[in-house]
């Protein structure tokens, strides 16, 4: 064997002792029963705490469990609100199992989703075209604009180095301001006064009912929006393409193993950066979606923290994307029901500690599972002999 083949083997060795890190976690498992186990008890664990912290504030936990029931699920209204905030969870969900399949960690979703409905919003108010082509158009632009975002940080990892989880994050930042800017100069996307005397408020025009985001098979009080059919079809699409193309496989090899990747082939760049521009895309489809399909009015608080909450749901998913879409329904099953926590006396914050709990109930039991199979196999494992010490005695040199 070479010595390169050799230093390969042995920085591969040594990368399988290292903890780890956040991409490694929500990248698909192999020990199904071991990890289902666990994830039953701390889940169990994590309603338990949930229970005891809304005892401990005050409210009943069989109310607070009605009230979310009520909200989310009780009735065809309420499951037409459930589906219309999976929708964009799902679509952020899914713009994160590209990237992170890749092994690029994208958390600039936030940003990235508000200036997608800053595009979206600004197509929709300006072109003068039929209905139905400006809708697409405005979907178009929307995931162009948080595509060509969070390429940005690409661009800086592959040319500069600079870190994609800090670049991404701090870039959303920037995106709020870029967005509250938007929508405070009238030549932009400020809504026009009412009058002379009137204040104007920072935000844009209300989007005219013909150019948003129609439903489909609207029935009594049920609501299916467009926004979850586009989801649905794209999660579909993707998950065949990661499971069955080669640009899945390559996507993968590349997040599991980048120098076996590049000895490959792969472009490390050109196929990370694509990555995470397809995130940022879905993150920007996520935020014109909000736009067109329930907001209908481009706001700074619009995109409400759906960046992050599709990033758990992609977290707990471990980046497949059929298991994403019973995890965004959940997610949007408590953002709908938390309005109804109000009237229990829980405060809502403690829906956000609750996701947090069933984050950790979910994402825990993998590393467990795997520092037990590390344990076992170093358990298991004959020690090495030890390497005779070299000696430096001369010979005897008999006659």
């Amino acid at each position: 064997m070479s010595e390169h083949a050799n230093g390969s083997a042995a920085m591969a060795r040594e990368s399988r002792r290292k903890l780890p890190n956040i991409a490694e976690l929500m990248r698909p498992s192999g020990r199904g029963m071991q990890v289902t186990l666990i994830t039953i008890v701390a889940v169990a664990i994590a309603v338990g705490l949930s229970m005891i912290l809304v005892s401990a504030t005050g409210g009943s936990p069989i109310d607070a469990a009605k009230a979310l029931y009520t909200g989310s699920v009780a009735d065809v209204a309420a499951w037409s609100e459930t589906l219309k905030a999976a929708a964009p969870l799902l679509l952020v969900a899914l713009g994160a199992c590209i990237s992170n399949r890749a092994g690029v960690f994208n958390i600039g979703q936030e940003g990235q989703l508000l200036l997608g409905a800053a595009a979206g919003a600004y197509v929709a108010l300006h072109l003068a075209l039929p209905g139905p082509i400006v809708v697409l158009l405005s979907l178009l632009a929307g995931a162009a604009a948080g595509g060509i975002w969070s390429g940005a940080s690409a661009v800086m990892n592959y040319t500069r180095g600079v870190n994609i989880v800090v670049s991404t994050l701090l870039m959303s930042f920037i995106a709020i301001q870029v967005v509250s800017f938007s929508v405070s100069v009238p030549w932009l996307l400020q809504a026009p006064r009412a009058s002379a005397d009137s204040i104007a408020s920072p935000e844009s025009a209300q989007l005219p009912e013909a150019v948003r985001l129609m439903g489909f098979g609207q029935y009594p009080n049920l609501e299916i929006g467009g926004g979850l059919v586009i989801a649905l079809i794209l999660t579909i699409v993707l998950a065949v393409l990661l499971g069955r193309s080669r640009w899945g496989f390559r996507l993968n090899m590349l997040g599991l193993n980048p120098m076996a990747a590049r000895h490959a082939g792969v472009r490390a760049s050109y196929l990370g950066g694509s990555a995470l521009f397809l995130s940022g895309a879905f993150a920007g489809l996520a935020g014109a979606v909000i736009l067109s399909g329930s907001v209908f009015r481009l706001q700074p608080a619009l995109s409400n923290n759906f960046g992050w909450d599709g990033l758990l749901v992609a977290l707990i998913a471990r980046s497949r994307p059929i298991a994403a879409i019973p995890v965004a329904l959940l997610f949007g099953a408590l953002r709908s029901g938390s309005s109804f926590l109000a009237s229990t006396g829980v405060p809502n914050y403690l829906v956000d500690v609750v996701q947090s709990l069933l984050v950790l109930a979910f994402v825990v039991p993998p590393v467990l599972a795997r520092v037990r199979s590390r344990g076992r196999a170093e358990a298991t494992t004959p020690p090495s002999e030890p390497v005779p010490a070299a000696t430096t005695e001369p010979e005897k040199v008999t006659a």
